[in-house]
């Protein structure tokens, strides 16, 4: 089976001018999904165009919100993504599961476990990824002052996915850890190819 190609970023913060950029770089790369870790909204106006060079562009998108990320942000968001907050979806034989943490929500809490333990469960694919705006206690990323989520860290140790992409500390771009077998890759505005 071929190995499905992923770019994942996260922290666009309503750039289009970003956007344009990762979506010129995803067709380059010949990328098979998009994959945003939250904080896609900016400053007013600018949430309805920022995922646009990526639907231009016929790139298939998912993505989790972050805390930037109001609802009525993605409520606009899904008409150009799809939506992983809570969910998951398969592509190419590999299971995408979300968890984010819209309108301020700095920590994940016990539904949210609750949930991602459900979704774990349902889910068929043996290759996993597990995506969240924020990253999980006890990693590198915490460099920056900013401890990582608590829950984050019960769900990685509990199901293993393979890898877990997370945003939120933009200094912790490009840090990679392991949590048991899983590989946590800290994403960012550069954006990172990665081979599943």
């Amino acid at each position: 089976m071929d190995k499905l190609r992923i770019l994942a970023a996260g922290d666009l913060h309503g750039s289009a001018d970003l956007a344009e950029r990762l979506a010129k770089l995803a067709k380059k790369e010949k990328v098979d999904l998009v994959v945003l870790a939250g904080d896609i909204a900016g400053f007013g106006g600018e949430s309805e165009e920022v995922l646009k060079p990526f639907k231009r562009k016929r790139q298939k998108i998912c993505f989790v919100p972050g805390n930037w990320d109001a609802f009525e942000d993605l409520e606009i968001f899904k008409n150009d993504a799809k939506s992983i907050h809570h969910y998951y979806v398969s592509y190419k034989g590999v299971g995408i599961l979300g968890v984010g943490n819209p309108d301020w929500k700095l920590s994940l809490d016990d539904s949210d476990f609750e949930l991602i333990e459900k979704n774990f469960k349902r889910m068929k694919p043996r290759k996993r990824i597990l995506v969240s705006h924020l990253h999980p206690k006890g990693t590198r990323a915490e460099f920056s002052g900013f401890e990582g989520d608590e829950i984050l860290r019960k769900i990685t140790e509990k199901f293993q996915p393979d890898i877990l992409i997370s945003g939120h500390i933009h200094e912790a771009e490009g840090i990679e850890d392991k949590i048991g077998k899983t590989r946590v890759i800290q994403v960012g505005r550069k954006g990172k190819i990665i081979e599943v």
